[in-house]
């Protein structure tokens, strides 16, 4: 079975070796063989695991909850619910914050359109911008 060192499994995964090494640090991926020498030396496996890790993040999910993935499959479990459950969550709370900057880019449009029509001139209070802040007369 052929094995590598950290460096060889960091540029096969296209992830730095401090990430290898927080990784094993909270359990993402095993600890590895040591070499007679002390070296660090792990199975191609330890390649595909990085891989599906950094696709899990891409898709939004935390170091956590792919470990929570991780673990299940680790017992011979099957995790599709699971991560099905995980990819709902984030689904509803992207949602969320798309309606939250939808409601600020209307905000935000007001203003501009405001600042408009707006004189420069007429802006004499001290502490707030009239762009900003509409005046009692302008609601």
């Amino acid at each position: 079975m052929r094995c590598m060192r950290i460096g060889e499994l960091a540029e096969s995964a296209g992830v730095t070796t401090k990430s290898i090494r927080y990784y094993e640090s909270i359990g993402l991926l095993d600890e590895p063989r040591r070499t007679s020498s002390g070296y660090r030396s792990y199975a191609l496996e330890a390649v595909e695991r990085l891989e599906f890790v950094k696709q899990a993040q891409s898709s939004g999910l935390s170091l956590a909850e792919i470990k929570s993935i991780l673990e299940i499959k680790d017992r011979g479990g099957q995790s599709c619910e699971h991560t099905r459950s995980l990819l709902q969550a984030h689904l509803a709370d992207l949602d969320r914050k798309i309606a939250e900057l939808q409601d600020a880019r209307v905000e935000l449009r007001k203003m501009y359109d405001r600042a408009e029509s707006l004189d420069p001139a007429a802006c004499t209070d001290e502490n707030r911008c009239q762009v900003i802040t509409e005046t009692v007369d302008a609601r």
